[in-house]
């Protein structure tokens, strides 16, 4: 229901903007190609922060700083409009930008994990450690429905159950929102249903396919009171989702009732049309109220007035997308608030403290699904001798994945404050020695090894599987606009193929008389026939974040395994998963077992 109070204030601020003051506010630039002089003389409506662009050293008190003096160029000064501005970011596994921050398993992870209140406690870190570096909003959470695994965006679905996107989708916007974080549903819609799981492809489905998978999972959202949605790059039934006025004018605010601030993603209405005002046209005519153009906002501007101007967009949409927009910030009481530098929350010191991590830890542990446990190799004993290794055992990069300091991720342990899984290890079993391809491996020193193996990290299209490019011909051919296709992350599903060194890695060790148990770090289930046959034990990791640890509470028996598998694991045999949606083995723990073993 409307606040009548906040429509008088709306009202009043329409009547006062000029037409190139309302462009203006429906105009987000990128921090980097703009400074707090351009917020002003533009009257900008938001900033963000693309993956890995921060400011000064990347420390919460850096963000405040930059924060501050977008607030002031804003409201502060005399001359200044008086609207404040929504600074937004990718914060999709915790505040994930900034430089020690606690990093939470990926999406696909808390999917495994199967607890909506443990997603309500990810999302409260998230929050609290955004709201210390001075930050309003975030581009989360992702309520994709996957419905093939080789999408390079796998890792951001909660799995491809629609009900426990809803449930989860619901939770986290609720607990982001109830911290003072406005929300942001995405991608709508359709996205995790694209053909050959090709990012930013084509979604062929009738409505009610579409609705009963891809669009019921943001009616609880909607529920809870979300306040921003964002558009999809995907196309559906050959209609580029940015230009579609079905989807966005005529479903979301109208069947659906929304109310918010709809906005585009980065730079998407770019490839509605190679001509760029018929590109802001045709997005702007569809319904969308704000537009992420990172670098281009100034000529956004001046062709979204010349459109206005020359007929293209009638005067009335600009004013419902303003509308919107001074809706929605007057929602998210950003004109109540003090500048960043004073408000609550920005003096507490708990980005990466041990409170957050802990719940990190839970996730962790909650998450890892054991999908082989042969002669019962686990849990291992903590006196026993263990012998950690392969690529991934102690790199902190691999164990985040993507979105993490930069877009594509990091490598390795110089960026990222954690512990890797061979730290976790270590910490709870003295005997343990690292070795990285395992080529000392030695019965007589070893009673067992952990090779933790699987992909290094990526993000969005960089992180597709795709056989070959006629699948990218085959979308293009559908779509009425333009695709940008980027390399993809590998042209197999099968592990042995992709990363051969993890099964030779496996196989060098257990041809020694060591028994191995595999962790699988990866962003999705992939085809892991020869590695699970070399193996004792395999266990599924995702993504696991900053906190390495939980790793090696869970292999060491002081928690039982708990995570289920969120979609189908696939096998060689192509449509016959090797193991179904929920599949899991634990222990089979009885308190007073768990209790011995953490303990020892």
């Amino acid at each position: 229901m409307r606040d009548a109070r906040q429509e008088a204030v709306v009202d009043a601020w329409l009547a006062r903007l000029s037409l190139r003051q309302k462009i203006g506010q429906m105009t987000m630039a990128e921090r980097g190609s703009v400074t707090p002089e351009d917020v002003k003389r533009n009257a900008l409506g938001a900033v963000l922060s693309g993956g890995g662009s921060h400011p000064g050293g990347n420390a919460p008190a850096d963000w405040v700083r930059m924060n501050d003096a977008f607030w002031q160029a804003a409201v502060g000064d005399e001359d200044s409009l008086g609207i404040p501005i929504l600074f937004g970011c990718d914060a999709v596994h915790g505040n994930n930008n900034v430089a020690g921050a606690t990093i939470l398993p990926h999406n696909i992870g808390l999917g495994a994990a199967g607890n909506v209140e443990l997603v309500a406690e990810a999302a409260g870190v998230t929050a609290r450690e955004m709201l210390a570096s001075g930050l309003d909003w975030n581009f989360a959470p992702v309520l994709a429905v996957v419905q093939d695994c080789r999408w390079g965006r796998t890792y951001e679905s909660y799995g491809n159950d629609p009900r426990r996107a809803g449930r989860f989708g619901r939770r986290y916007v609720e607990a982001l929102q109830g911290e003072d974080i406005v929300a942001c549903v995405k991608h709508w819609v359709g996205d995790g249903g694209t053909g050959h799981g090709i990012d930013q492809g084509e979604t062929t489905l009738s409505w009610e396919e579409l609705e009963a998978t891809h669009v019921a999972p943001y009616y609880p959202a909607f529920e809870a009171g979300v306040m921003t949605v964002m558009v999809s790059f995907n196309s559906w039934n050959g209609e580029k989702c940015h230009g579609s006025r079905f989807l966005v004018t005529d479903v979301l605010k109208g069947r659906l009732g929304f109310k918010g601030l709809v906005v585009s993603d980065w730079d998407g209405i770019d490839f509605l049309h190679e001509e760029y005002a018929t590109a802001v046209r045709l997005s702007v005519n569809a319904g969308l109220d704000m537009f992420m153009v990172p670098e281009r906002w100034r000529e956004f501007i001046d062709t979204l007035e010349a459109e206005v101007h020359g007929g293209g967009v009638s005067p009335a949409r600009i004013d419902d997308a303003v509308r919107r927009i001074l809706r929605t910030k007057l929602r998210s009481g950003v004109f109540d608030r003090p500048r960043p530098a004073r408000r609550p929350g920005v003096e507490v010191a708990c980005t990466g403290c041990d409170a957050h991590r802990e719940v990190a830890r839970r996730a962790v542990r909650r998450s890892l699904v054991l999908l082989k446990n042969a002669g019962n190799l686990l849990p291992l004993d903590p006196a026993s001798r263990i012998l950690v290794a392969g690529k991934s055992a102690h790199d902190l990069g691999h164990q985040c994945g993507g979105w993490t300091l930069s877009w594509q991720g990091e490598k390795g342990n110089d960026t990222i404050a954690g512990t890797t899984v061979w730290q976790g290890i270590h910490a709870l079993a003295p005997h343990a020695r690292l070795s990285e391809d395992g080529g000392d491996a030695d019965p007589d020193r070893d009673d067992v090894a952990v090779v933790v193996v699987g992909e290094t990290a990526y993000a969005e299209g960089f992180g597709d599987i795709r056989s070959g490019d006629e699948m990218l011909v085959e979308a293009g051919s559908a779509v009425d606009g333009l695709m940008n296709p980027l390399e993809p992350y590998a042209r197999s599903q099968v592990l042995a193929e992709v990363h051969p060194e993890d099964v030779a890695c496996i196989r060098r060790i257990a041809a020694r008389g060591v028994p191995v148990v595999a962790v699988l770090i990866s962003g999705r289930p992939l085809v892991v026939e020869e590695e699970m046959a070399a193996s004792t034990a395999f266990v599924a990791a995702w993504l696991p974040g900053s906190e390495g640890l939980g790793v090696g509470e869970v292999l060491l028996g002081r928690e039982d395994f708990a995570g289920r598998l969120p979609l189908p694991w696939p096998s060689a045999a192509g449509n016959v998963p090797r193991f179904p949606a929920g599949f899991g083995l634990d222990y089979g723990f009885d308190n007073a077992v768990a209790m011995a073993y953490k303990r020892k």
